[in-house]
């Protein structure tokens, strides 16, 4: 089977219906991707994946939405304003500016994102001659300089005065901490407990690529657990084993899953991995999980001037919770989905693309077919099938072109189930019910058809 390149799924995708450039139209918008009517059914089916397994199915984890813009303190608190930042180098030939630490990967030198202004260039500086523009591959860049990663905003600044700004948010955690009282206070949660959210975050990326891997405005999935200091570890290695168990239940095959541990770590964590996942462009980070201490708590409470600390309501024992932490993005998530799914088969009708997405996930569950499409009675007749399955099942209605045509349509879309009603259908009120991944047909009566679906989606 040959190996998929991220070019053969950026064509799917757009194709397809599930990924588009932003502002296509007017020549597009660097970084910035709008999700097709395929792509916001998949993205919604991750998001619910996600919130199943971290709040539905958890009595000690509930959900939070916190404001997209929010006091700038909270980002001051944070170190966001002071230290939120990425090394960037301008070629001086076509002025295309660049990550340093993405030059250096390039060449498998691997820049520490802790490393101050001096240290980066003291690194780039000693490779700076095997390093090439990607742009127009000259070799002639400018001095590094860090460059601040938070997206500024006017939002109820109405002079428009950017010397005290706004900022759209760099992640959602921090809405996450700054409530962490109001949660305490109004729900029945105790430490240790946890806090989820899914929703937009915003970072100035300088060389956003890897398709929607890495862009400007994203989606990140996140839970913030408040646990004692003595419970850090234990609640740790818990949340690990539950994050590596998430995607083995989605199916994602676990070859293409891997941890990979932080050796440099910033001041304030005890323990921090990465779960990655082998892209078609390599091993890349998918979501971290990362032991926090009691650093956020801590900084919040002492720029807010707001006691952050926690009575055990059984042994009077007063301290500011420690996090840990799980964090993963929407648009990764998804990109993972799409290339461990997407599959290219030999059939006895030649080659057929196919996404061979997890049931739970794929954006159509049933498809629905009259044999042809000038035919009143079987387009009525599928028709009606089609407004009885929807109220149960993501249904569409398909009869554009031959059923061969139709089906791998649904193929590229992921379907697991097409239905096709013929003209037999009118005869003996049976349908013909067609497998995505093992192309088996086979006819099933009408009055069983929506309880042997619904066995297949159980």
């Amino acid at each position: 089977m040959k190996a998929i390149s991220i070019e053969d799924i950026i064509s799917l995708a757009k194709r397809r219906g599930f990924v588009f450039p932003s502002s296509e139209i007017y020549g597009g918008f660097a970084a910035v991707y709008d999700y097709g009517p395929y792509g916001v059914e998949l993205a919604n089916n991750i998001k619910a994946a996600w919130w199943k397994a971290m709040v539905q199915q958890r009595e000690d984890i509930v959900g939070l939405d916190s404001s997209i813009t929010m006091s700038p303190r909270i980002w001051e608190a944070s170190g966001h304003v002071g230290g939120f930042a990425d090394p960037l180098t301008e070629c001086r030939q076509c002025h295309t500016r660049h990550r340093v630490d993405h030059l250096l990967e390039d060449i498998k030198v691997q820049a520490d994102e802790k490393m101050s202004e001096p240290e980066i260039n003291s690194l780039f500086d000693e490779h700076k001659s095997k390093l090439k523009c990607p742009s127009c591959g000259k070799s002639d860049f400018s001095a590094v300089k860090k460059f601040n990663l938070l997206v500024k905003t006017n939002l109820g600044n109405f002079t428009g005065d950017m010397d005290d700004p706004v900022y759209l948010r760099g992640e959602t955690c921090q809405g996450i901490y700054v409530n962490f009282k109001n949660v305490l206070d109004s729900s029945r949660v105790r430490v240790p407990f946890g806090i989820a959210q899914i929703g937009k975050a915003f970072r100035n990326e300088i060389t956003a690529r890897q398709f929607i891997f890495r862009t400007r405005e994203f989606e990140q999935m996140e839970m913030q657990f408040f646990c004692s200091p003595d419970d850090e570890m234990n609640q740790y290695e818990k949340l690990r084993e539950a994050r590596w168990q998430f995607y083995l239940d989605l199916g994602i095959q676990p070859e293409n899953l891997r941890w990979h541990k932080h050796e440099n770590l910033v001041f304030y964590a005890k323990e921090a991995y990465d779960i990655e996942y082998n892209y078609p462009f390599g091993w890349k980070e998918l979501e971290g999980v990362h032991a926090r201490g009691d650093y956020d708590l801590t900084q919040h409470a002492k720029h807010s001037g707001q006691a952050l600390t926690y009575t055990d309501p059984h042994t009077n024992e007063q301290y500011v919770p420690h996090i840990v932490e799980s964090s993963v993005g929407v648009g990764r998530t998804m990109l993972m989905v799409l290339a461990d799914s997407y599959k290219v088969e030999q059939t006895e009708a030649g080659e057929r693309t196919v996404l061979k997405l997890p049931k739970k996930l794929a954006p159509i569950q049933v498809a629905v077919f009259p044999l042809l499409r000038n035919k009143p009675e079987l387009v009525a007749k599928a028709r009606e099938l089609f407004n009885q399955l929807k109220v149960q099942f993501m249904c569409e209605f398909d009869d554009n072109g031959n059923i061969g045509k139709r089906y791998r349509r649904q193929d590229e879309i992921g379907t697991p189930y097409c239905v096709t009603v013929d003209f037999e259908t009118l005869e003996d009120n049976a349908v013909t019910l067609r497998d995505r991944d093992t192309m088996v047909q086979s006819r099933v009566p009408l009055s069983e058809l929506i309880a042997l679906l619904a066995e297949k989606y159980s």
